[in-house]
């Protein structure tokens, strides 16, 4: 019975636009299927010890390079997505193989993309009269904002089912790498790098695959943020802020199991909307406040997670009834 379960949660969640049609719900819906996408791209490589804290500028560049390719270029996003995917890739390993090739690792390795994710957003905030600084940017409407060609549409049940497509594949990815040969190479350098080299595995070539998988994923999940929201800022696209983020959001769901992410985002999303509608502008920044707290007391007491906690409950129940 439980192997027929993915398949009709799948089914469900394909038919809720067609039975729920109410708008803020589905916004709500589409924005943590997007998140959910970018932190599941962080869990790709942070499972394995590479803590980065520099994703958010990834994240930024999707965004930024995919409107500025629109607006500038008037190239369709069908283009300016793999270019910005591709730019995101680059970045990725210029910063990354001098990381391990002279074996910058550990808290040093987090510093360096912390330092990554610094000067993408002083780069865009400086940059004002091209990106907008931090009054954020506008990316054109074509036409009545519905085309398949700008990748525009009104209509939340399209941007629903292609949130949830994105979505569903960074999960596939998540699963195939943690089935494949590159997981046990990679949980193997976490342990001893030294060792893992000695029985053959290519250190370096192996955590930058990992590193540049994860930052292409996430620049994806910046574009199409952009695409759906079309309007974009430093602050919510790029920086230290979002790093951290997607930190918070990992280690609160549960880092080692696929749909921990998502459980991060369903919080996090819930939580910056409340303090949103409760408190209106008296909260601006009080959700990174928030993130940080909460973050210190899940490290302290819910070391696993949400759902690896209630994977720890399930087991001794199942234990203590047999």
């Amino acid at each position: 019975m439980t192997r027929y379960l993915p398949w009709v949660a799948g089914a469900a969640l394909v038919a809720l636009p067609f039975v729920y049609r109410s708008p803020y719900p589905l916004h709500i819906l589409i924005v943590i299927l997007i998140w959910s996408f970018a932190y599941t791209s962080w869990s790709v490589m942070g499972r394995f010890g590479l803590v980065s804290l520099g994703h958010g500028g990834f994240m930024g560049v999707g965004a930024y390079v995919t409107a500025l390719v629109w607006n500038y270029g008037h190239l369709s996003p069908w283009v300016g997505v793999p270019l910005a995917v591709a730019a995101s890739a680059a970045l990725a390993a210029l910063v990354a193989y001098p990381c391990f090739r002279f074996r910058i690792t550990g808290h040093y390795f987090a510093l360096v993309t912390l330092a990554l994710s610094g000067i993408v957003l002083q780069v865009i905030t400086a940059t004002r009269d091209y990106t907008g600084g931090s009054l954020g940017y506008t990316p054109e409407r074509y036409q009545g904002g519905s085309s398949l060609w700008a990748f525009q549409f009104s209509d939340k049940t399209t941007w629903y089912l292609i949130a949830l497509a994105v979505w569903a594949a960074g999960l596939f990815i998540w699963n195939r790498v943690d089935r494949s040969m590159l997981r046990y190479a990679l949980e193997a350098i976490s342990e001893d790098e030294d060792a893992a080299a000695a029985t053959g595995v290519h250190v370096t070539a192996e955590k930058l695959k990992i590193t540049v998988l994860s930052a292409t994923m996430t620049a994806l999940a910046g574009a199409l943020y952009c695409q759906y929201q079309l309007f974009i800022s430093p602050d919510t696209v790029s920086g230290i802020s979002v790093s951290l983020q997607m930190v918070f959001a990992v280690v609160v769901g549960r880092i080692y199991v696929s749909l921990g992410p998502t459980i991060g985002a369903v919080i996090t999303i819930l939580l910056a909307e409340i303090l949103r509608i409760g408190f209106g502008t008296r909260a601006v920044g009080w959700d990174n406040l928030v993130y940080g707290v909460l973050l210190i007391l899940f490290i302290i007491f819910l070391p696993k997670g949400i759902v690896g906690s209630l994977m720890d409950l399930s087991r001794r129940w199942r234990w203590t009834s047999s």
